[in-house]
C-alpha cells in the first residue's frame, strides 16, 4: 500500500490521535484482486474487520456480499444499500431473537454448528438455507478460534440431514482455518472433510472461510498461491465436479488499506542500568490493538518526522492504568533514542480489527476515531 495519500491527509488535517485513516480505493483494488485470484467464488466481506461505512458502501459498489455476525452489522449493510438476499448470518452463536429479526429483515442464509442454534432456525427463519460450520484440525493460524466453533464431521453430518428434516434447505457445509492463516495448504483438511460430508447427503455449498495473511512484519503468502493451494484441494477432493463457492475474507481485504497514527505519551527506564525503554503510546490494547495480545500481530512501525540518529531497544505499552496494556515486550523493535512525548508513530497495515476492536470507554478512552479517503464525497473523514 502506498501511504503518500495518507500521510497528506494527516499533514494537512492534523487529526487528534489516536486516529486510523482507511483509503476506500485500496479496499476496492483489494476487492478485484480477490475476485480475479479466487474465480467464480462469491465473495462474503467479514464486516468485523472494519465495519466503517465507507468501506461498506464501497464494497456494495463493488459487488461484494456479506459475512454479518449480529442485528448491528445486518442494519449497517442493509443501510449502505447491500440486498439482504446478500448476507450470510454466519456467527453460531445468536439468540432466538436476533434470528427472527433478520429473517424479518430478509436474511435468509445462515451458518450453524449446535442443534439448539438448529431449532431456534428451523422456528424463527422457516425454509432458510443454512450451512453446518466444521470443527476442523489444520496448521495453528496467528490468531487461532481453538474450540469455540465447529462441530465434529460426524455431527455435523447427523445435523445437516436434521435441518433437511426440519424444512430448512441444508445447503452446504462450512469452517475455517483462523484469522491469520500463514500456510496456504491450511484449507486441505476441511476441504478433504467436506467431500467426505457431502458423499453421504447432497451438498451444493461450499464456505471456505476466511483467514488469508497480511504481510505485517512476518511475511505471509500472496493471494495467488493461496488461490493455487485451494484450488488443488478442491481438485482432489472433488473430482467429480466442485460445489458452490465462498469465501468471508476480513483482513484480506481491508488491513493494508489502513494507517493508525499514534503520539508517545512519554517515555521512560525502570532503573539507571536497564537498556530497554519503555515507549508508551496513547494508544493500546483496548482503543485500538488488541491484535498485540500475545503479541501476536506484530505491526509496523515507522517514526514521524526527523529522526536521524541511532535507535535503541523499546517495550512498547498503551496508555491505561491496566498492567496487561503492554504491546510488545518479547517481540524485538528499535526505536530512535531521541524519541519523547510528543512524537508521533504510523502503525502500517492497522486497517482490519483495530477500530472495531476498541472499546468504548475503557479509563474513559473514547472509541478510536476513523477517518476515510477515497470516498468520492469528502477525504477529510
Amino acid at each position: 500500500m502506498s501511504t503518500d495519500r495518507i500521510r497528506e491527509f494527516l499533514a494537512r488535517a492534523d487529526p487528534p490521535t489516536p486516529c486510523l485513516v482507511v483509503d476506500v480505493d485500496v479496499v476496492r483494488a483489494r476487492c478485484r484482486e480477490l475476485s480475479g485470484a479466487f474465480e467464480g467464488v462469491a465473495l462474503y466481506y467479514a464486516v468485523k474487520a472494519n465495519p466503517e461505512p465507507a468501506v461498506v458502501r464501497a464494497l456494495v459498489e463493488a459487488g461484494s456480499r456479506f459475512d454479518v455476525a449480529s442485528p448491528a452489522e445486518i442494519e449497517l449493510c442493509l443501510a449502505c444499500g447491500a440486498r439482504p438476499e446478500s448476507l450470510s448470518y454466519g456467527n453460531t452463536i445468536k439468540k432466538p431473537a436476533d434470528i427472527a429479526g433478520a429473517y424479518a429483515a430478509g436474511v435468509r442464509d445462515y451458518v450453524f454448528d449446535a442443534e439448539e442454534d438448529l431449532e431456534n432456525l428451523a422456528r424463527h427463519a422457516p425454509g432458510s438455507s443454512v450451512s453446518v460450520r466444521l470443527l476442523v484440525d489444520g496448521p495453528a493460524s496467528v490468531t487461532p478460534f481453538g474450540r469455540k466453533f465447529g462441530c465434529e464431521p460426524e455431527l455435523a453430518l447427523v445435523l445437516l440431514k436434521r435441518a433437511a428434516d426440519l424444512g430448512l434447505d441444508a445447503a452446504g457445509v462450512a469452517f475455517h482455518v483462523g484469522s491469520q492463516q500463514l500456510d496456504p495448504l491450511a484449507w486441505d483438511a476441511g476441504i478433504a472433510a467436506a467431500a467426505k460430508i457431502a458423499a453421504e447427503v447432497p451438498v451444493r455449498r461450499l464456505n471456505l472461510g476466511g483467514g488469508l495473511g497480511t504481510t505485517y512484519r512476518e511475511s505471509a503468502p500472496d493471494v495467488a498461491e493461496y488461490a493455487a493451494a485451494i484450488s488443488g484441494s478442491l481438485r482432489r477432493h472433488f473430482p467429480a465436479g466442485v460445489p458452490e463457492l465462498l469465501m468471508e475474507p476480513g483482513r484480506a481485504l481491508v488491513a493494508t488499506a489502513g494507517l493508525l497514527r499514534t503520539e508517545v505519551v512519554l517515555t521512560a527506564r525502570k532503573s539507571t542500568v536497564d537498556p530497554l525503554r519503555w515507549v508508551y503510546l496513547d494508544v493500546g490494547r483496548y482503543n485500538g490493538l488488541a491484535e498485540t495480545e500475545n503479541e501476536a500481530i506484530a505491526y509496523r512501525l515507522e517514526p514521524v518526522g526527523e529522526h536521524t540518529g541511532e535507535t535503541g531497544p523499546v517495550i512498547l505499552a498503551g496508555p491505561t492504568c491496566d498492567g496487561d496494556d503492554v504491546l510488545y515486550q518479547r517481540t524485538p523493535y528499535r526505536l530512535p533514542l531521541s524519541l519523547r512525548g510528543g512524537d508521533r508513530l504510523d502503525i502500517l497495515d492497522a486497517g482490519a480489527y483495530t477500530a472495531s476492536y476498541s472499546s468504548v470507554a475503557f479509563n474513559g478512552i473514547p472509541p478510536l476515531r476513523t477517518y476515510c479517503l477515497g470516498t468520492g464525497v469528502d477525504d477529510d473523514g
